[in-house]
């Protein structure tokens, strides 16, 4: 600081030399302070304001500050171009520095500005006239003084562009982006050691006044410089690195002086209020190696990984990474302070000792609580790092005590410890425990700072990776519980599906399948792909498979369906599309009736010879487009034929033509294969070598068994209330045939009631009774009447309304559709033994 005297300005930082300062001594940067008192004059003007602003102190002290910081006009002798530019706009800072000095201001202000200071001559004063100016990158702070004293405004500045001076190869040692600002000085570790210091950057005063302007600056808003959101130097004399070498060199340089009667040296002044540049420096490459190692992907054992290596060995010698039970869940966002029943997981553990020593005390995956008396519970309830210089006998029992009957004190007794919270919003997500080896310097104040830092990046990347990893299990369960657990065997055919996520663009996607069962003994078998990938799609996958799912049980047509589906998507929103291949399945006529929206075909496997062949259909529009015909056909097919459906995802590859995913699925699906199963995974297994799919994959694969003319009998019957009588006789001697006389009672009292309603309400056309032998015995009555019956509540003296709760308790399963003539009442019976 100034103490008092002008020892004179070094050439190379002082304006009169013309060219861009160069770097400050020891890589330090000059610190200027000014005191403006209530009259608005300068009442104090350091060293370092002589050498940033060109004016020599005894030419300061006196003079109004407005004049002497050039924020407002040009200065007298300086008359071309603009003096002075506000960085406000780029950086947000805030009101300038020109309304603080007028006392427009009751708070402190910072900010960033080029100001125009005039080239100094050899004898420290101002140049003549014209002889030239400087641009000078100022970053300032000031603040608004109270009190019984004279001062009203004390200002601090630093050089921007000396930050930005390299001192070797590589170029600039920090970032671009530099903006003052302020931080309650209980926001960095050891920031009661700093205030203890910042008397040294006031002017000499009494201990009273300069202890009331030091508490003045603490409750304002501690200086900090930001490099970054979350990356921020605090402002003080001495960074606590000890610089004891250059400083004894000043010392003696600064005595051989005044020994010999020369002036003293131009630094011999300059050690109080120099920002210990280097200490930063040093700090802001490792924080900025660190950074680039960490969150290079969203997987959060990856992250933790990441972050353990990241500091070992440069920064510590030992590092244990323990999180919260919900962040290594993949759960929500931990609520409430961790307390002695917090249960933390152990989640990586680095180290540079010889392989194996602590695998075994402290093995990776353990998870454990932390009694009060720790420095581990002091960190995670505080969110503070907590420093241990080193750990004494006393306290390794104590930790060691949590170990049950593992011995950790050889490990950590006599090394230095750090404990930083892993915090994201506020709230602890885990902590770090930080080791360095006896024989190595013990953990300061600065590598605290430097340790919390650290702990606020892992902690947010830490925290990205936990969220991604949240979401991604929200999206999974929603999606899961939207995929259908379809049943391995339906009504003349066996099914196997598979759903594979995608590893690239996304998990969560929007593709499904299904099968639904319908009238006649035939079977839905659907596929769909929702265009886009996360939540939104695989809600909307929720939807569309819900609604085709009710319009399958209505029988509609293919056509009809999709055309009611495209519908749909666009009452739904603009941004509904899909893709929709849609085919029903009628094992006792032996034929697909399919259509397609915008889907890619599917592959029809012959049992015959093991022929493959894609399906050509009319591929319509996506669902969702709107106006566009959807059109059907029917394919005659044989038992044992087997039909493949899938989604884009299979057959896509990168800088592959879909033709040739195309041809590789015709291929292995036609490959002979053991069971429904290994022949899906022969299909994957073939397709699925890309190493990584950017979309995910649904596939549906269906044996068409057929059901053989001998298992299924029909009758007709007239419109005559004799006629029930005929169908239970039918019933009964049909599944004698079958040996199925066990069903027969049950059989014949259901009919009876189906027939009599049919019969009841039918038009003209005949009743028709169709009974299939499957994995179930199932029954159908159809007549002409198109509305469909309910099932009633009937009281004991009503005559109507008993039929359908007949059928409802005995029937397995049992319903009603509407068909091209009328209306179906169908139900199931389980066959003996199954």
């Amino acid at each position: 600081m100034d103490r008092g005297t002008e020892r004179g300005t070094p050439p190379s930082r002082g304006a009169g030399s013309g060219a861009p300062p160069e770097p400050a001594d020891s890589g330090r940067v000059p610190l200027a302070v000014v005191v403006v008192d209530r009259a608005g004059l300068v009442s104090h003007w350091s060293s370092g304001a002589r050498r940033l602003f060109g004016v020599p102190k005894d030419e300061a002290i006196g003079r109004p500050a407005i004049d002497l910081l050039p924020v407002s006009g040009a200065l007298p002798d300086i008359d071309d171009g603009p003096p002075y530019e506000e960085y406000a706009p780029d950086d947000g800072l805030g009101p300038g520095l020109g309304t603080s000095l007028d006392g427009g201001l009751g708070y402190p202000a910072a900010g960033r500005a080029r100001l125009t200071v005039p080239e100094r001559d050899g004898t420290h004063g101002l140049a003549p006239s014209g002889c030239g100016r400087n641009r000078v990158d100022v970053l300032w702070w000031a603040y608004p003084l109270v009190g019984p004293g004279s001062e009203r405004l004390l200002v601090l500045a630093a050089d921007a562009e000396a930050l930005h001076q390299p001192d070797r190869d590589d170029g600039p040692l920090v970032p671009q982006r530099i903006a003052p600002g302020f931080a309650l000085h209980t926001d960095f570790p050891g920031a009661e050691d700093l205030a203890r210091r910042l008397p040294e950057i006031l002017p000499s005063m009494s201990v009273g006044q300069s202890a009331r302007i030091v508490a003045q600056m603490l409750e304002l808003g501690y200086p900090v410089l930001e490099f970054s959101q979350n990356d921020r130097v605090p402002v003080t004399p001495d960074w606590g690195v000890a610089r004891r070498v250059e400083r004894r060199a000043r010392r003696e340089r600064a005595a051989r002086a005044a020994a010999a009667g020369r002036p003293l040296p131009e630094d011999a002044d300059d050690e109080g209020e120099d920002l210990e540049y280097v200490a930063v420096r040093e700090r802001l490459e490792f924080l900025n190696e660190v950074s680039g190692k960490i969150g290079t992907s969203l997987d959060l054992t990856r992250t933790i990984g990441e972050v353990s290596r990241a500091v070992v060995p440069r920064f510590t010698d030992v590092a244990g990474t323990y999180l919260r039970e919900q962040v290594v869940a993949g759960e929500g966002f931990p609520d409430g302070v961790p307390d002695t029943t917090t249960m933390w997981h152990r989640v990586a553990l680095e180290h540079t000792d010889e392989p194996g020593r602590w695998d075994d005390v402290v093995p990776v995956g353990e998870a454990m609580p932390f009694p009060a008396h720790t420095p581990f519970f002091q960190c995670m309830t505080s969110g503070e790092p907590v420093l241990v210089p080193r750990i004494s006998e006393q306290l390794g029992h104590a930790i060691a005590s949590q170990f049950e009957k593992r011995d950790i004190r050889p490990l950590i007794t006599g090394r230095s410890m750090l404990v930083v919270p892993l915090k994201a919003r506020n709230v602890v997500l885990g902590f770090m425990i930080l080791l360095r080896h006896p024989e190595r310097a013990e953990f300061n104040d600065m590598d605290r700072v430097t340790g919390a830092e650290l702990a606020a990046r892992a902690g947010l990347v830490l925290d990205n990776a936990r969220m991604y990893t949240y979401q991604e299990s929200v999206a999974e369960t929603l999606q899961d519980s939207m995929l259908p657990h379809i049943p391995p065997r339906m009504a003349g055919c066996d099914i196997a599906t598979r759903y594979l996520p995608g590893t690239l663009l996304g998990r969560v996607g929007g593709d499904w399948f299904d099968s639904v069962k319908l009238p006649g003994a035939r079977t839905a078998l659907v596929v769909g792909d929702v265009m886009g990938h996360g939540l939104n799609s695989a809600a909307m996958m929720g939807q569309l498979r819900t609604a085709v799912q009710t319009m399958a049980a209505l029988d509609l047509p293919p056509a009809q369906l999709l055309r009611n589906l495209d519908d749909l998507a666009q009452r739904l929103g603009d941004s509904y599309l899909a893709t929709c291949l849609y085919a029903v399945y009628d094992p006792i006529a032996s034929e697909l009736h399919l259509a397609n929206a915008g889907h890619i075909p599917p592959v029809l496997v012959r049992a015959d010879g093991g022929r493959s062949e894609l399906l050509t259909l009319p591929t319509g529009a996506p669902i969702g487009v709107g106006g566009v015909p959807f059109e059907a056909v029917r394919v005659r097919v044989a038992p044992g034929d087997r039909l493949v459906m899938c989604t884009d995802g299979l057959v896509e590859m990168r800088g592959v033509d879909i033709g040739v995913g195309l041809a590789t699925l015709c291929e292995s699906a036609a490959h002979p294969a053991a069971s429904m199963d290994d022949a899906c995974d022969t299909i994957i297994r073939a397709l699925n070598t890309s190493g990584g799919r950017k979309d995910d994959v649904a596939l549906l694969m269906a044996r068409l068994n057929g059901i053989a003319p001998d298992d299924v009998a029909e009758w007709t019957f007239p419109l005559a209330p004799a006629q029930v009588g005929r169908a239970r006789a039918v019933i009964r001697e049909q599944l004698r045939a079958w040996g199925l006389a066990r069903l027969a009672d049950p059989a014949e009292l259901m009919v009876s009631e189906v027939v009599t309603n049919a019969v009841r309400h039918s038009h003209g056309r005949p009743v028709a009774l169709r009974l299939v032998r499957g994995d179930a015995l199932l029954c159908e009555v159809d007549d002409d009447d198109h509305e469909l019956p309910t099932l009633l509540s009937a009281g004991p003296g009503d005559e109507f309304g008993r039929g359908l709760s007949v059928v409802s308790a005995l029937a397995r399963e049992w319903g009603t559709s509407r068909n091209a003539v009328g209306k179906s009442v169908w139900f199931e019976l389980a066959l003996p033994g199954r």
